[in-house]
């Protein structure tokens, strides 16, 4: 009786333990189910490929790594991506801000048609979306191209870049803007120094999210591209002959650009804080 009871607490000991760090467990399962096809890339970019397909791992090299700008199209359709992401996003960033700080501050007629309108695009399939502003282009027959393309992914970001800062803005604290206003700091000042620093981390979050929306879109970029090749319809179109792993040197290299911009504005939170 007295070897049984120890053992029967250990036992409810570890059943506690597993209950109190299952979501841990869960939340560490589901990061690694998100970043294995991430780190499938940045391995590949490193395999020595045998044929066509690099799928198949065949060794270690670096000779990829120190032909990137070898391959015909690629650092052009890449860098083309690059500058409609950050040209989209900068701009959706500007009008979704905007926008987000219209719909929680303000009370007028339509907010509530406004707020649906928000999230239709969010809502709509790609494909829908996509062939849809191609017809709008065709109407006013508007030639499809580099400049149909940005006018195509400002218009899919903006409802994501409303639906992040709108999650920064609901816990704002107005008092803030109150006590800058009463030190005698108008309106733009008070935007300016107060309440664009506090929302900061969001916005620079929706833009990084349209940034990523829009680098990699493939389906509406196809129908409104023209005949301007991006990124991913690069990829699309080397695919049928094998995608060379000069493709996954892109992507890690995109991928530790990216990671860095997040651990660098993390870093500046905390010390701002």
């Amino acid at each position: 009786m007295t070897t049984v009871a120890p053992a029967m607490r250990r036992r409810g000991r570890l059943a506690e333990g597993v209950r109190r760090h299952m979501i841990t467990f869960y939340a560490v399962l589901a990061l690694a189910y998100l970043m294995l096809p991430v780190a499938i890339v940045i391995l590949f970019s490193f395999n020595d490929k045998n044929g066509k397909f690099n799928f198949v791992w065949s060794g270690f090299t670096l000779k990829y790594w120190k032909q990137a700008f070898e391959v015909p199209g690629l650092l052009e359709a890449f860098l083309r991506s690059l500058r409609i992401a950050v040209f989209s996003s900068f701009v959706a960033t500007i009008l979704g801000t905007l926008i987000a700080l219209a719909l929680i501050r303000y009370r007028y007629r339509g907010r509530a048609a406004t707020n649906i309108f928000i999230f239709l695009p969010m809502a709509t399939p790609e494909v829908v979306m996509g062939s849809s502003l191609l017809a709008l282009f065709l109407t006013f027959k508007i030639q499809t191209g580099l400049t149909t393309i940005v006018i195509a992914h400002i218009l899919f970001i903006i409802s994501f870049v409303v639906v992040t800062v709108k999650a920064r803005l609901a816990g704002f604290d107005r008092h803030l803007e109150e006590a800058a206003m009463d030190l005698y700091a108008d309106e733009w000042t008070t935007f300016r120094k107060v309440t664009l620093p506090m929302i900061m981390p969001g916005v620079f979050a929706a833009f990084l999210l349209g940034f990523a929306l829009s680098f990699d879109d493939f389906i509406i970029t196809n129908f409104n591209s023209g005949q301007v090749v991006t990124f991913p319809l690069y990829i699309w179109g080397a695919a049928r002959v094998g995608v060379p792993p000069q493709v996954n040197v892109f992507a890690t290299g995109l991928f530790v650009i990216a990671v860095g911009l997040m651990g660098l504005s993390i870093w500046a939170q905390r010390r701002r804080s």
